[in-house]
């Protein structure tokens, strides 16, 4: 059922980096001022914000503090304790996405489960706890082989916390080094792309949903998106019916990013839902009439949905993750990646976004770039968002 429509205009965001520095850029054309709780001053969303509240995400003495501020809090990761947070809602701190969505979604055992539920197509799996290996591993061996996937079920992003697992002999080693705990154990689906999907749903039940995209992933991290993706009809509105339905089935308010998996026979499976703003949906910043950011806010505020349409006929998106140089000190790579910026400013109808982190490290996501397309052929449009990519790439990767 829907809720009732008020128009919200103090939000706090647990969480300060780059998804809430852009969501509080985005809040400024909508007249509504951003609270944050975060744990570093230097965090990227910081000097945007008119409140901080410096402290650690599952802090919920914080979030209590934080909804002195605020008329609802929303999110910017699930780094949060939901136990902590479910007797502040009963004493009247309203959260969006509802944190009875939360509970289905952050465990990533539990989510499948969810989305089972609602008749969606994921992949086979299973849950695997210390003790019961024994019993459970000669299962998966029989019933799909190797290699399955291992993720753990909660904290996991950007790669982290996903292993593909060749035989029984490295599963159990990874999950050793890892302590044993609680896992998630996934058929791998022999995909031929990465697809993924914003959707949105508002407190009136609206729900809209962003055009489709193919994401590039190595090493389980995302190097570059390509929107629209390229797709037949019916995959469309497959998609966007696995939205809804998903949407639907939770009920709740804000935005989802949506991931898939395409297989060579033209399957459409789920593979991971995240309860929040989303990389692969960056490319709405340039490229469509509402960014994910403003969206979301419009849904957590109350406010109407707006178009999730592009304006142009396509885009990629690339992001621009840290790198270092044997000995480098910090001041000369800083120098590097401003150089590099420049060069891709260049990039005709480019689009640069720096997140102003204090500290790079190897594979951090640093910034991102949007580099929109007018080529009106699907196909040589996609040929063209490649190159683009890879030119990108081969900018801002040499001398690293």
């Amino acid at each position: 059922m829907a809720e009732q429509s008020q128009i919200l205009k103090r939000v706090g965001v647990i969480g300060g980096g780059q998804l809430a520095m852009m969501m509080a850029d985005a809040a400024k054309s909508l007249g509504i001022s951003i609270a944050l709780q975060t744990p570093h001053n230097t965090d990227p969303a910081v000097t945007l914000a008119q409140q901080t509240v410096l402290a650690e995400i599952e802090d919920a003495q914080a979030t209590a503090e934080l909804g002195n501020y605020c008329d609802v809090i929303t999110f910017e990761n699930e780094f949060v304790d939901l136990e902590s947070l479910f007797p502040l809602s009963q004493k009247g701190v309203c959260f969006r996405p509802g944190l009875e969505a939360l509970s289905v979604l952050l465990d990533k055992y539990d989510q499948l489960c969810f989305v089972k539920n609602l008749g969606l197509p994921t992949p086979e799996f299973r849950a695997l706890t210390k003790g019961e290996e024994d019993s459970v591993l000669p299962s998966i061996k029989k019933d799909w082989g190797f290699p399955i996937v291992l993720k753990t079920r909660r904290h996991g992003y950007d790669g982290q916390g996903t292993f593909i697992c060749e035989n029984e002999e490295s599963l159990r080693w990874i999950w050793g080094k890892m302590g044993y705990p609680p896992l998630l154990v996934q058929e791998f689906v022999t995909f031929e792309r990465e697809l993924a999907v914003m959707a949105a749903r508002s407190v009136t039940g609206e729900i809209v949903v962003y055009p489709a995209v193919e994401t590039y992933q190595s090493d389980q991290v995302c190097h570059w998106v390509i929107a629209p993706a390229l797709l037949t009809p019916s995959l469309t509105e497959q998609i966007q019916a696995i939205a809804y339905t998903l949407l639907e089935g939770l009920q709740t308010v804000g935005i989802f990013g949506i991931e898939l998996f395409l297989t060579a026979s033209g399957e459409i499976f789920l593979n991971e839902i995240a309860p929040r703003t989303h990389n692969s949906g960056h490319f709405t910043l340039d490229a469509c009439q509402t960014s994910q950011f403003e969206q979301h806010l419009r849904a957590v505020s109350g406010l109407a949905l707006s178009s999730p349409q592009m304006h142009c006929q396509g885009a990629v998106m690339v992001n621009l993750l840290g790198y270092e140089l044997t000995q480098t000190q910090t001041n000369t790579l800083q120098t590097l990646y401003t150089q590099k910026q420049q060069q891709l400013t260049e990039i005709p109808n480019a689009f640069v976004h720096w997140y102003g982190k204090a500290e790079s490290r190897p594979g951090r996501k640093l910034g991102h770039v949007t580099i929109l397309l007018n080529t009106q052929s699907p196909e040589q449009r996609q040929s063209e968002a490649i190159a683009i990519a890879r030119k990108v790439e081969s900018i801002w990767y040499t001398d690293c």
